[in-house]
């Protein structure tokens, strides 16, 4: 059986920690940003974790050798 390709979309969305769980980047911080609250603004920066539910869902359909 041929490998699974990991789909270049996740790739670049999301990232792995050690522990397996999964990281992203957060929404809202693109574009129309002067009609944004700033507290909205600041919680945009940097990563979460997803909840475990999305994080199964984006380890089996899209990172097919990210849990191992």
């Amino acid at each position: 059986m041929p490998k699974m390709k990991t789909k270049s979309a996740a790739k670049k969305r999301f990232k792995l920690t050690g522990t397996g769980k999964v990281k992203a980047a957060a929404a809202n911080k693109r574009h129309c940003l002067s009609a944004k609250p700033q507290d909205m603004k600041r919680q945009a920066r940097g990563t979460f974790i997803l909840f475990k539910g999305d994080a199964e869902k984006v380890k089996t359909y899209y990172l097919p050798y990210g849990d191992k």
